[in-house]
C-alpha cells in the first residue's frame, strides 16, 4: 500500500539499469511498480543554426507514448522534463551544441510524470553530463476523502480529485518543477510537497545504490 502516514514515506519498489543502449551517449531504464520508461541521451552534438544558442546547448526532450502518436499529454510532459532539466544542466559548458533526451514509455500504470524524471536523471548520469544537482520526480494523489497517496497507481490517479508531481533537487531538496491537476487547498499543496521531499531521500538513496552497485561490478 503506497498510503503515507504520520510515520513515514511508503513507495513503490524502485528498478535502474544504465547504459541498456549502445547508440545513445547516455542511457537508462526506470520502473516504479508496473510504471516503465526508457531514456536516452545524444549529445552534445552539433546543432541546427535556427535552433543554436550562443552561450548555451539546446535541450530537446521527446516523449514517445507506448502506442500511437505524441499526444498534448506528451507535449506537456516534455515541457516538464526539459524545464527539470535545463534547470540542472550546466548547458553553458556546451554553448552552441545540441542535447536530445528521448523518453520511450514501455508501461504505464500510474506516476508516468514522476517515471519520466527519475529515468531522465540516470541518463544524464550515465552520457556524464555536468549538472549541479541530480533531481528526482515524486507524484502524490489526493482521494475523495482528503488523503495524501505518494506514487499512485493508475487507479488511485482515476480515483483522485488531484494529482501533482514535484521535481526536487538532491541538494536543498527545493522544488524545482511542480505540475498539477484537480482541485485542493494551499495546506494540502504544502502538504504534499513536504511529504516529496521526505520521498525524495528515498530515491536520492536508491540512486547512490543503483550506481555503486554499477561500479562495484566493473572495479
Amino acid at each position: 500500500m503506497e498510503v503515507c502516514g504520520s510515520t513515514g514515506v511508503s513507495l513503490r519498489s524502485f528498478g535502474c539499469e544504465q547504459t541498456l543502449l549502445s547508440r545513445p551517449d547516455g542511457s537508462a531504464s526506470f520502473t516504479q511498480g508496473d510504471s516503465s520508461v526508457l531514456a536516452g541521451v545524444y549529445g552534445p552534438a552539433e546543432v541546427k543554426v535556427s535552433k543554436e544558442i550562443y552561450d548555451r546547448a539546446t535541450l530537446e526532450v521527446v516523449v514517445q507514448p507506448k502506442v500511437g502518436l505524441p499526444s498534448v499529454r506528451e507535449r506537456s510532459q516534455e515541457q516538464c522534463v526539459r524545464e527539470t532539466c535545463e534547470a540542472s544542466l550546466l548547458s553553458s559548458l556546451h554553448p552552441r551544441s545540441s542535447l536530445t533526451l528521448i523518453l520511450q514509455v514501455l508501461h504505464d500504470d500510474g506516476s508516468l510524470l514522476s517515471c519520466f524524471l527519475n529515468a531522465a536523471c540516470m541518463a544524464l548520469m550515465d552520457a556524464g553530463l555536468p549538472m549541479s544537482c541530480l533531481f528526482c520526480g515524486v507524484t502524490c494523489a489526493i482521494d475523495s476523502e482528503g488523503q495524501t497517496i505518494v506514487d499512485p497507481t493508475a487507479t488511485q490517479e482515476k480515483e483522485s480529485r488531484a494529482l501533482m508531481t514535484f521535481a526536487i533537487d538532491s541538494t536543498d531538496y527545493r522544488v524545482m518543477m511542480t505540475s498539477t491537476k484537480g482541485s485542493f487547498s494551499l495546506p494540502e499543496l504544502q502538504q504534499c510537497i513536504s511529504v516529496s521531499q521526505k520521498a525524495s531521500e528515498k530515491i536520492f538513496q536508491f540512486y547512490r545504490d543503483s550506481v555503486r552497485r554499477r561500479y562495484s561490478k566493473t572495479l
